[in-house]
């Protein structure tokens, strides 16, 4: 079924582009693809699978459970870095309309693989909730409601205001593809105030508690004022501060305060999963620190990712000569096929679920549904790569912008 989605969404976004009009192939970016981001969106896709199965023993491999910070955050700096590094050179050029037009076409193919992902899901919890006779899977879920009342959910859904459960991170990713090519018009123009800007309203958001409204009740889960600052940080980091970034990232003083900071976060979340450790944390640290909120990112999660990709700046330059080993190949390749990665996941993790509800649940058997379902994820990753190099049935002229010497091909997961 995720193929089927994967494969529509793909024939439906090259009828958008090619139906009667020449297509644009821009060529932009100062040098190579860097594979440092691949390989840590692969590793990101894979410790999102494995937190999406509840009670899997492998999911304490993955960093949520030994820092403040999770996946997500670095999917939207990756996605923001990449936006500007891809983009920032095109539309420095004077193609803004082409950049803007290439970043809200790619903000509809995630609003259709969030709708048609929405149905898939839907469709296999109420088929197994009916198969086995076990209504948690709808409660579980949060699809109930939709079952229930499926003529007003459908246009919920339509307006990103119900999500079921596991389907909030790409409503986020929709608004700020939205938001790009303003947030790239006013970095080219006023980097520092534009990104000061951006602080100034994650902050306003947080403090008043500016959100989206869900439906029937609450605010998404991923709030979009406070999460576009990471995205915003991101794109200014690839459009040109990443040289300012880096050179601060890697001197003494600031890995010395950024491991310490991965350390710290590592003994107070031990604390979570050890409660008799939390004698040792003083009172007064803890009304400081708690609730260490996801849904309007929390200044405590976002210190620690920072923290970490300082540290990870340091132990991975960009010229690891591990990056072309065949081992790595796997995570990097699922990091380039980010999209249909994901929306595989998300479906495998409930059918990983259920195997260990209704089949086996012990360790081996939570074992196996992680190791099996990694390697289907691969598995898609290497069908879509294959199926981006098939030639178009729409005959079509092709017109290529290069921006800069040996620039590589914008790449869209």
């Amino acid at each position: 079924m995720a193929l089927f989605a994967y494969v529509l969404l793909r024939k439906v976004q090259s009828m958008l582009e090619n139906f009667g009009e020449a297509r644009t192939v821009v060529l932009a970016g100062p040098g190579k693809r860097d594979l440092r981001l691949d390989l840590l969106r692969g590793i990101g896709q894979w410790m999102v699978f494995l937190d999406h199965v509840p009670n899997d023993f492998l999911n304490w491999f993955t960093i949520k459970n030994y820092g403040f910070s999770d996946a997500t955050e670095i999917f939207v700096f990756i996605s923001g870095y990449s936006i500007g590094f891809a983009y920032g050179p095109a539309i420095k050029a004077g193609k803004f309309v082409a950049g803007a037009k290439r970043l809200w076409t790619r903000a509809g193919q995630l609003y259709v693989a969030q709708i048609f992902l929405c149905l898939l899901l839907i469709a296999q919890i109420a088929r197994t909730a009916a198969r086995f006779d076990n209504p948690m899977y709808k409660d579980e879920f949060n699809v109930a409601q939709f079952l229930d009342r499926p003529d007003i959910m459908i246009g919920q859904a339509l307006l990103l205001k119900y999500k079921p459960v596991d389907l909030d991170v790409l409503p986020l990713y929709i608004v700020l593809m939205l938001a790009a090519p303003a947030v790239l018009w006013g970095l080219l123009r006023r980097p520092n105030w534009t990104l000061v800007c951006s602080a100034v309203l994650y902050f306003a958001a947080r403090h008043f508690d500016w959100n989206l409204p869900s439906f029937p009740g609450g605010k998404w889960y991923f709030n979009p004022f406070a999460w576009q600052f990471l995205f915003v940080f991101g794109i200014w980091c690839g459009l040109g501060g990443g040289p300012t970034v880096r050179t601060a990232a890697l001197s003494r003083p600031v890995t010395i305060v950024a491991a310490a900071w991965l350390v710290f976060a590592f003994l107070i979340v031990m604390t979570w999963h050890v409660p008799t450790l939390g004698r040792f944390v003083p009172q007064a640290l803890i009304h400081a620190m708690y609730p260490i909120d996801k849904t309007n990112l929390d200044p405590l999660r976002l210190t620690h990712f920072v923290a970490l990709m300082v540290v990870l700046l340091r132990v991975l330059p960009p010229d690891l000569p591990g990056f072309r080993s065949k081992w790595l190949r796997p995570l990097i390749l699922c990091g380039q096929r980010s999209l249909p990665v994901f929306c595989f996941g998300v479906l495998l993790s409930f059918a990983a679920h259920w195997i260990l509800v209704q089949v086996a649940g012990g360790i081996v058997a939570q074992m196996l549904v992680s190791v099996l379902g990694i390697v289907l994820l691969v598995g898609i990753a290497w069908i879509a790569t294959l199926y981006r190099g098939l030639p178009t049935l729409l005959g079509t002229e092709t017109r290529v912008i290069r921006i800069g010497k040996d620039a590589p091909m914008i790449a869209e997961d």
